[in-house]
Parts: C-alpha cells; structure tokens; sequence
C-alpha cells in the first residue's frame, strides 16, 4: 500500500478473520504502512477491543467489524486512500465500471459512495449498512475506500482494480469522457459474475446499475 502511493503518513488500515475464532489481526493505530513488520501487528475481539499485541486498534475497526458481521464469508478488509479513487469521493461522485467488461466481471457495476460524515457516527452507519450486502467495494467521501473479499489477496486486487478503475476514469474526462456498455450489454456481464460465484443481490437503491438479461 505504502509503495503503490494508496497511504500517506499513518492513513490506511488492514485487518483479517483469524481462523480461530471471532478475533482479527489488524495493523496498528499511528503507524506509517511502510515502517510495519509482521510481529506489529495486534489481535482485537468483535467488539474492537485489544486482546493481544503493543499498538493500539485503529478507529476504523468499528467500519470492519459492520462488514465483518455484515459478509460472514469475509475473512480480510483493506482501507486506503488510494488518490484516484479518493478524489472522485471527494467530488462527491460515484464510479461506473460499464465503461470496462471485465471490470464489472470482476468487482460488479458500480463503486458507491457513501456521503461525509464523521467518523463511527450514525449518519455513517446510517449510508454504509444498506450497501454491505451489494458490493465488495466502497468509497467514502473524504475517508477514501475500503475492500474486501473472502482472502486478503481478494480485498488488496479489488482496491488495486477500484484505484484502477478511478485513474482510467479521470483519464478519459479529458477526451469527453468513457462510452459505457449497453444496458443489456451489462446485464450479460452480471450474470458471467454470477456464474464465476463473484455475485451480489442487487442494489435495490440503485437498480439501474443492475440490468437484467432480457
């Protein structure tokens, strides 16, 4: 994360379902990404709380806990502020993946945004809850992005791919801006992501993003 430019100083933060049981490893609170080695990082129960190690829980644990209790096949989440990705949050907009077929494949037909708000707070909660069951990605504005998937290696390649997905975007802005896939056209990808067991229940928030094959 350090080297790819996602964190600045202490921003970002991993965490992953320990197999044993309700506990996750997380990286600590205050340090820099780059200055972290394997035996820095704390254990935390379910409610957050330190159970081992030095550092002290990051703020955002409550955020990986409500997708933790949220996707119970999730095992690891990752949050950055990759700055593509994080200045189209800032922006107050939301990313479409329609302009790339294998993007909706593989991290689904959209990257939505939660609105600022503070951190921990019901207002948070209040955006962030609905969208858990329906991606594998979101965006919060002002607080960058946070990933997962059901291996760390799943969660760190749908960052990379949102970050992707944003410079490719903020790119084309200059030429006009992207040519996206048909409706139908999507709809056809969406179920090639069923098929490869990467689907979500769509968004009923947002069905438009969710064609279906006719």
């Amino acid at each position: 994360m350090d080297r790819l430019g996602w964190v600045a100083n202490h921003d970002g933060n991993i965490s992953s379902r320990l197999a044993r049981g309700e506990t996750y490893a997380a990286t600590p609170t205050a340090r820099s990404k780059a200055d972290l080695c394997e035996e820095d990082l704390i254990e935390v129960n379910t409610e957050g709380k330190k159970t081992a190690g030095n550092g002290g829980p990051f703020s955002e644990m409550a955020v990986h806990l409500r997708i933790y209790a949220a996707r119970p096949e999730v095992t690891a989440v990752i949050h950055s502020h990759a700055p593509c990705a994080t200045a189209v949050g800032c922006a107050n907009q939301e990313i479409l993946t329609w302009a790339l077929p294998e993007a909706v494949v593989s991290i689904g037909p959209g990257i939505p945004l939660v609105g600022l708000a503070l951190p921990n707070s019901k207002e948070l909660w209040a955006e962030l809850d609905p969208l858990l069951a329906h991606y594998d990605a979101v965006m919060i504005a002002g607080n960058g992005i946070f990933s997962w998937g059901k291996t760390l290696e799943q969660a760190f390649l749908r960052m990379e791919l949102v970050e992707h997905l944003a410079k490719i975007l903020l790119s084309s802005a200059t030429l006009g801006g992207p040519k996206l896939l048909s409706a139908t056209q999507v709809a056809s990808l969406l179920k090639k992501r069923n098929d490869a067991g990467l689907g979500l229940p769509a968004d009923p928030a947002r069905p438009q993003w969710f064609p279906q094959a006719t």
